[in-house]
């Protein structure tokens, strides 16, 4: 599905980059590109789009990357396809990306859906993944086990659980200006933020015409494949361990993916691993505290060995 014109301007913030379209895969993605460099291909969570990028897409750049936003299959400006939001399409996403960018790799930063598709990528598309950044994302097996065994975990996935259903979910999260998205972000995100003036922006992109079934569309295929021979067929591949080099942030107030359910990761990462709670932050560090997390990113970046 494409985007009206007027829809499209929900999605063109200014600021210090530059406005794209790529197609890769047969499908058009929205992407925002700033700085020279390496390239950082940054890949956003639920429920927002690339805009959650924006303090790393002028942070990147000064540390020397050519850092790219893209609104995920579904969000934002890009197409919104029927089918497709599986987590292997989604990783085949961004690497079709990444070659349409002219790059034979990328660092590949992750946060949310967009963690889960690095991990994806990093254990099915390895070759395009030279370094791997995880942001509230623990690995999909991990995420897998806990929702079996812990039941704080369980009860934090609670609202993945509700958009198992049809249609409901997608008008509960519409209706009243999307205001259900702006109080998911204020219950996963720590003290002090969203700010009033945020929220508004991601419940108005939300939104946009079938915005809202594609990212529920996430949550079914993860909860629904896991019987079903996809599910079984990704959970063997996702045994592959990763062999690019991996930081994997995480806040410490998050209430929807929890802490202690991210930690132990590193089980599935042969190369060097890096483990990193922020204080005072919750499920989205990187627009929370965006200093110490961008500090965090580009040290370990121009860290030519980063440690386990």
């Amino acid at each position: 599905m494409k985007q009206a014109p007027e829809e499209n301007q929900l999605v063109r913030a200014e600021g210090p980059w530059e406005h794209r379209w790529i197609h890769a895969g047969g499908t058009r993605f929205h992407v925002v590109e700033a700085g020279e460099g390496p390239l950082v291909l940054l890949l956003h969570g639920f429920p927002q789009f690339w805009w959650t990028w924006r303090h790393q897409l002028e942070a990147l750049p000064a540390a020397g990357y050519r850092a790219v936003a893209v609104d995920l299959r579904g969000y934002g400006a890009s197409d919104k396809p029927p089918r497709g939001y599986d987590l292997p399409t989604l990783a085949g996403d961004a690497a079709g990306l990444i070659r349409a960018m002219g790059e034979t790799g990328a660092i590949v930063v992750g946060h949310g859906w967009g963690g889960w598709t690095g991990w994806t990528m990093a254990a099915r598309e390895a070759k395009f993944v030279r370094r791997l950044v995880v942001v509230s994302a623990p690995h999909p097996l991990r995420l897998r086990t806990a929702m079996l065994t812990d039941p704080r975990q369980l009860r934090a996935s609670g609202h993945a659980f509700g958009f198992q259903l049809p249609l409901w979910p997608e008008h509960r999260l519409t209706r009243k200006n999307a205001a259900r998205v702006g109080r998911l972000l204020d219950t996963w995100s720590g003290p002090a933020w969203p700010s009033e003036e945020l929220n508004p922006v991601y419940q108005d992109v939300f939104q946009i015409p079938a915005s809202a079934h594609c990212a529920l569309e996430y949550h079914r295929w993860f909860a629904r494949s896991q019987l079903r021979p996809d599910g079984r067929r990704y959970a063997r591949q996702m045994r592959r361990e990763v062999e690019a080099p991996t930081l994997q942030l995480h806040g410490a107030l998050d209430t929807c993916m929890l802490p202690r359910t991210a930690q132990g990761s590193g089980q599935f990462v042969a190369a060097p691993y890096r483990w990193r709670l922020i204080e005072g932050t919750g499920h989205f560090p990187h627009e929370e505290r965006p200093d110490v997390f961008n500090a965090e990113l580009t040290s370990w970046l121009a860290d030519p060995e980063p440690d386990r």
